[in-house]
């Protein structure tokens, strides 16, 4: 059975840990009508919706749920990023990519499944496992397992206990139960917290030749999106740590 629109918010507002009476005065309804909507006692329109979902701060595919359920249109358009009108958004994500050069650069989705990436970064999947580069690739499945990068990784306690970290962020602002089941593949036989004294976590990889490559990675989305698949877009794209390691890619 389908939840209604005021189960939905509830769980919303629940997961933000708000009170009926924070939120309501957050937007600026009485506690008794947001009590109401919770209960299917008042059906939302659409405005109400969307100013609850607004200061609940509930990602874009969601909020397309929560109207489909109180009876309304979803509001954000979705589509792939090769349709016609993604052109412009998906040949600013090429151009990124190629100007991220030589530097490793990708794009992934909301679960972390690869996009798109520059040659830099597909020149360190050489002799990764056939089976791991199956789409959809999993970047963060990738950068763990044994037959993968996580094989290669150095640091790899540290950039799991990182990677540990950002999913379970990511899984607390969304609910998202595939990033709960990747947090869960990621933490599987416990992941205890580095202690460090770097101002960020790097990526330490092996490549062919023996030399280990530091990396600092940044993440880049885009702004104001109002529509569902670029809300769900990051670029994540990584810097040398070390003069060594931007000495070698600049070769």
């Amino acid at each position: 059975m389908n939840a209604t629109a005021g189960v939905l918010l509830r769980e919303w507002r629940q997961r933000r840990h708000l009170s009926q009476l924070e939120l309501a005065s957050r937007a600026d309804v009485s506690t008794r009508h947001l009590s109401y909507i919770e209960t299917g006692r008042s059906r939302p329109t659409s405005a109400m919706v969307m100013r609850l979902c607004d200061h609940l701060e509930v990602p874009l595919r969601e909020q397309n749920s929560v109207l489909l359920a109180a009876g309304h249109a979803p509001a954000h358009p979705e589509h792939r990023l090769t349709d016609p009108p993604m052109a412009e958004a998906n040949a600013a994500l090429e151009t990124i990519l190629r100007g991220h050069l030589p530097y490793p650069a990708l794009v992934v989705d909301r679960h972390w499944e690869l996009v798109a990436a520059n040659d830099a970064a597909y020149a360190f999947l050489d002799g990764i496992d056939a089976d791991l580069l199956e789409p959809p690739v999993n970047v963060v499945r990738l950068s763990v397992h044994p037959r993968g990068l996580g094989g290669r990784i150095v640091n790899l306690a540290e950039w799991r206990s990182h990677l540990a970290e950002r999913l379970r962020h990511e899984h607390d602002a969304s609910g998202d139960p595939e990033l709960a089941a990747l947090l869960a593949e990621v933490s599987a036989g416990g992941v205890a917290p580095v202690v460090s004294s770097a101002l960020v976590v790097p990526m330490e990889i092996r490549v062919a030749d023996g030399t280990v490559l530091s990396f600092i990675s940044t993440t880049t989305v885009f702004g104001t999106p109002r529509e569902v698949t670029l809300s769900e877009l990051a670029i994540e794209a990584f810097y040398p740590a070390d003069e060594a390691t931007r000495a070698y890619l600049n070769r």
